[in-house]
């Protein structure tokens, strides 16, 4: 195959605009951001579930103070109903049931009240415990924001590049012979290294030294001579720095 020189270094630079627009399809579809807002989307999810937990915690301490509050308050008035009819009854058998029952229900209310104590301590405890679960999930969730927005930000900025390293290469691929440049994207896309500068007897595609009879071989090719690195297959440039 016969091409020009100034086409065959033209390879080159669009080698590198491949590259180029290969990283930016990277940063667009695969933000650097992706793997921690996953990360944090399952420690949020673990964190809602420990939540709901504690919540529960929280709930059942809850109703079993209103309960409470509900038995100490039905006693005293039990106790309170008791003391007015003993103030207002003058049989000493009634007085001395009704002395009983106040007691009794005396008792009962101190007994009810330490263990209402008991379990306001726990409320408090258990409403602790949601708060700091909640301030986490917070955390957790404006980083995830943060996050998301640099994600976007970031992938948005790389469709741009994308777009304008489109428009790059295609006006570059529309200076190079068709010939060419078809066959510089099958050795690209057959085995990755389309084009290789050599330099100083290396090509740069696959970073193999040629041997002294390879660059004899090429050193006879006439410029326009399309020549192939015998390690990689790639399009060989030359230029002055080829060291032949």
């Amino acid at each position: 195959m016969k091409a020009s020189p100034e086409n065959q270094r033209s390879l080159i630079e669009i080698a590198e605009l491949d590259r180029r627009l290969q990283q930016a399809e990277r940063a667009r579809t695969q933000p650097a951001q992706g793997a921690r807002i996953n990360e944090l989307a399952g420690l949020r999810k673990e964190q809602l579930a420990e939540l709901t937990s504690l919540t529960g915690v929280l709930e059942g301490a809850q109703a079993e103070l209103g309960r409470l509050e509900s038995d100490v308050t039905l006693a005293v008035q039990r106790r309170d109903r008791d003391g007015e009819r003993l103030t207002a009854t003058a049989d000493p058998k009634q007085a001395q049931a009704l002395e009983n029952e106040i007691s009794s229900l005396g008792r009962r209310i101190s007994t009810l009240e330490d263990t209402q104590l008991e379990v306001m301590g726990r409320v408090e405890e258990a409403q602790a415990a949601v708060d700091a679960q909640q301030a986490l999930i917070d955390l957790t969730q404006a980083e995830g924001a943060d996050l998301t927005r640099a994600a976007k930000a970031a992938m948005a900025d790389a469709a741009t590049e994308s777009e304008q390293l489109t428009r790059d290469r295609a006006a570059l691929a529309g200076t190079v012979a068709a010939d060419l440049l078809a066959e510089f994207e099958r050795r690209s896309a057959r085995g990755g290294i389309g084009v290789g500068l050599l330099r100083r007897g290396v090509c740069e595609g696959c970073r193999m030294v040629l041997s002294g009879i390879d660059l004899t071989e090429i050193r006879r090719a006439a410029p326009d001579d399309v020549v192939s690195c015998p390690e990689c297959g790639a399009i060989l440039v030359r230029t002055e720095e080829s060291g032949l």
